[in-house]
């Protein structure tokens, strides 16, 4: 009985870290690849699932739940908004759609006048 305790004890571990290496973010795994620590708790049960337990699982956020609801704000290296009056194409590209606009516009209140008279 005490074997068949232990031998579910070391199934349910081993399920458990299958489960958590493939629901885990790639950024965050620690040492090896996803792929190398399934293979690893693939191929070495228990001592693999406790390696990735203990050396390779991502290391927990401890900000507080109120700044990770934006998962957009939580990745490295993504582009930071930058002073639109510095950036001179985005401005010309606003220039040409306010024009393309009022241009649309004038064509727009033309064809109204003529459909009236």
């Amino acid at each position: 009985m005490p074997y068949a305790v232990i031998g579910f004890l070391t199934l349910a571990l081993w399920a458990y870290c299958l489960v958590d290496i493939v629901t885990s973010p790639e950024e965050g795994i620690r040492h090896l690849p996803k792929m190398g620590w399934l293979f690893v708790v693939v191929l070495v049960p228990t001592i693999g699932a406790l390696l990735w337990l203990f050396a390779g699982r991502p290391v927990e956020d401890r900000r507080p739940a109120s700044t990770t609801r934006f998962g957009e704000y939580d990745r490295p290296r993504r582009r930071m908004a930058t002073n639109p009056d510095d950036d001179e194409a985005f401005l010309r590209g606003l220039r040409e759609r306010a024009e393309q606009q009022r241009r649309e516009a004038r064509r727009q209140q033309q064809q109204h006048e003529q459909d009236d008279a």
